[in-house]
């Protein structure tokens, strides 16, 4: 099937309109018209080829919400007319550990788990994402939507920053009784300080800017710490059982280390372009302290935060935009100038 898409056809050159194949759905395939998708720093990166490996032409987006169109004949979960969501992957090796355990994001198969976008799909063709008019994707990797329509733009940014976010705060046990810190107040902290707050937990935000105490305040933080400011930080030493590092600009980890307790956990889900200085081991060793890592989610955990946010009315901060407008999204996201999530109405697509 043809399918309109904006597409760029190299690291330089700027998205345009363009035509892309997708497959008519297999018995297990649910088929769906894009809505609205969410713009992440992740398709900036692949569509510049600042991270390695991008394909072109280059469809990015990752953040899908639409309605289902047709599906195939095994597919039990889905049916035309419904509201659902993709999200950061559309396949897995389905037989590893991690897939077995409903973590298809560390898949180990041969090639790991498919990106949504640039991932491989056979002959030297790459996986294409959301924004585009339609996307095809088998059952298992689709997700039901339970917000209200007119919270359907709001709620495609958790299809990746909400559960980029969330899936480290319900490992790490984020709850009532813990003192949960959330480094950066932008598209992913923003959500991080929003869902640490909705799973009771004492949540304090730290940023570097002033100007941002108010808005995180109004996000849900018990407190806000300036994080340039010394004897702000000095008042959190050994007092954290969770921070959730969301910044990606490479800084200095230690800052943040000794403010964890003992056997706290530092949990860092920004990507920088260049590596954070090596962390000061004594600050690990003396509290036994943790540096870790987490990337996006399974499709059973992002399931059960999309239902927790549609109960608790929980969405993401956006601006929404047209389709055409993407390059201007870029330069502002660049310069943090949004808050904090650009969302593309796909209706758009259809002009020009």
């Amino acid at each position: 099937m043809q399918t309109k898409a904006f597409a760029v056809q190299s690291a330089t050159t700027p998205f345009a309109h363009t035509t892309i194949a997708r497959r008519a759905p297999g018995p297990k395939d649910v088929a769906i018209e894009v809505l609205f998708c969410g713009v992440c720093h992740s398709d900036l990166h692949t569509a510049r080829s600042e991270w390695p490996g991008t394909q072109y032409p280059c469809v990015p987006g990752h953040e899908i919400i639409g309605k289902v169109t047709a599906v195939g004949a095994q597919v039990k979960k889905f049916k035309p007319g419904q509201t659902v969501g993709v999200g950061c992957l559309v396949d897995s090796c389905r037989t590893c550990c991690s897939c077995e355990e409903y973590l298809e994001q560390y898949c180990d198969g041969p090639v790991g788990f498919t990106g949504t976008y640039n991932g491989p799909v056979g002959g030297g063709t790459n996986t294409h994402g959301g924004y585009s008019a339609a996307i095809t994707v088998d059952e298992h990797f689709v997700l039901a939507i339970n917000h209200a329509e007119n919270d359907l733009a709001a709620a495609a940014p958790l299809l990746c920053a909400g559960i980029t976010t969330w899936s480290p705060l319900k490992h790490w046990k984020a709850g009532p009784g813990k003192k949960v810190g959330v480094v950066g107040i932008g598209g992913l902290g923003h959500m991080g300080v929003k869902l640490s707050h909705a799973l009771g937990a004492h949540t304090v935000a730290f940023t570097t800017s002033p100007d941002k105490i108010a808005d995180a305040k109004a996000l849900g933080a018990d407190e806000v710490v300036v994080s340039k400011n010394e004897d702000e930080m000095a008042k959190h030493i050994n007092s954290f059982d969770l921070i959730l590092n969301t910044v990606a600009a490479s800084h200095n980890l230690d800052a943040f280390s000794t403010l964890l307790k003992r056997d706290g956990t530092m949990v860092v889900v920004g990507v920088p372009a260049s590596p954070h200085p090596s962390p000061a081991v004594f600050n690990l060793i003396i509290k036994r302290r943790s540096i870790a890592g987490s990337v996006i989610g399974g499709i059973a955990e992002t399931q059960e935060m999309l239902d927790f946010c549609a109960k608790h009315g929980i969405t993401s901060d956006i601006e929404v935009i047209a389709m055409q407008d993407i390059e201007t999204a870029y330069a502002r996201m660049l310069k943090s100038d949004v808050k904090y999530r650009f969302v593309i109405d796909m209706a758009t697509l259809k002009n020009g």
